[in-house]
């Protein structure tokens, strides 16, 4: 996940007075949870990046245990990265009996897709309380590749993905090449197996139904889950108030069309009601959804245009990264930019906007000639 402060400034700002916050500037500190719906918990967790916190969400339940015994608990969405801190944060709910979890245990997780801070601490979770896992296979096969570093996934298919497209700083170069482990770190173990979320697929938890959602573009199968009851959406990273959620084009599948992807998987979002309350991974609870949409649209709309206009001289996807992000960049947030910049040149690309050609220094160069 990308946050530009700058771009956030410049446009984010004044579109992000058109939607709604419900607690205002009311934030859960480390170890409270807000009721932000009947049965629904908000919490926060740290994240050691520009993107400082993920929300997480815990569901009241009545959950069957292994010997079929139903258990009185929470269903977690989402876990936070592997880290001290995380796991510490967790651990203050575990201890505040009339507070956090009023003593009760979670009897399982369901993680929204395979991202660090969404899935980083499942393992731990699932297995200090001897709870199910719930993903869809898209996002559960790619958290094992990941995490065990397979070729494809890892450092150095990255680097080399990233080379063909412009990356040419030998600085940066082995900066990327230095996070082969990045991965791996944050989500050191998943559990071995799991129960597969599929789109709209019902599942009950406690006193509501919640429907699945999938979405692409972010990931490979990203789950949402809404409820008509509450008239609740746990977005996950499809909708994000402050920012646009990143869309990417990695080295696993070098011709991936994500921005059109992910363009597609908002038509399923402005099917809900007008009112629905969003619950997103990053940002504030809001109202506003289908305002939030349409910015979301005009936002990849006016970056194709940047683009198809940057390329009426032939460029690299890692020529683009500047005219798209106007601040430097670490390596952690060029991974991210780059790969966004690249996505946004396919979508040109693959609806015939843009042509496509392998110079003699071996990268891609996009270009409207």
């Amino acid at each position: 996940m990308l946050e530009d402060e700058q771009f956030f400034e410049l446009y984010m700002n004044p579109l992000e007075s058109q939607l709604h916050y419900p607690l205002k500037d009311k934030l859960p500190e480390t170890g409270q949870t807000f009721t932000i719906a009947p049965g629904v918990l908000w919490l926060r967790m740290g994240l050691p990046f520009a993107l400082n916190h993920i929300n997480l969400w815990l569901i009241e339940d009545h959950f069957p245990n292994e010997s079929g015994a139903i258990v009185h608990g929470w269903t977690a969405i989402d876990c936070g990265i592997n880290s001290e801190a995380t796991r510490d944060a967790w651990e203050i709910l575990f201890g505040t009996a009339s507070e956090g979890l009023r003593g009760l245990p979670i009897v399982r997780v369901i993680a929204t897709h395979c991202h660090p801070d969404h899935v980083g601490l499942a393992d731990w979770l699932c297995s200090r309380w001897n709870a199910p896992l719930y993903m869809s296979t898209g996002e559960y096969a790619f958290a094992r590749m990941m995490s065990a570093g397979m070729p494809g996934v890892d450092g150095a298919s990255l680097f080399a993905h990233f080379k063909k497209h412009g990356l040419a700083t030998p600085e940066m170069q082995e900066k990327i090449q230095e996070r082969k482990n990045y991965y791996p770190r944050l989500v050191p173990t998943v559990p071995s197996a799991y129960r597969r979320l599929q789109d709209n697929q019902i599942l009950a938890i406690g006193a509501h139904s919640w429907r699945i959602i999938t979405g692409f573009g972010h990931s490979p199968e990203h789950v949402s889950l809404y409820c008509a009851e509450l008239n609740c959406l746990i977005s996950g990273d499809m909708v994000l108030p402050r920012i646009s959620t990143n869309v990417s084009v990695f080295a696993a599948e070098p011709e991936a069309n994500p921005v059109q992807q992910y363009l597609d998987s908002l038509d399923k979002y402005a099917e809900l009601p007008r009112d629905v309350l969003v619950l997103p991974s990053h940002g504030k609870p809001f109202f506003g959804l289908h305002t939030r949409i349409q910015q979301l649209r005009d936002h990849h709309q006016e970056r194709l245009a940047e683009v198809v206009d940057a390329c009426r001289t032939p460029r690299s996807a890692h020529d683009i990264v500047p005219i798209m992000f106007k601040r430097e960049l670490d390596a952690h947030q060029l991974t991210f930019a780059l790969g966004e910049a690249l996505a946004h040149c396919h979508q040109l690309w693959l609806s015939g906007k843009l042509k496509r050609e392998l110079g003699a220094d071996d990268i891609y160069r996009f270009t409207t000639q």
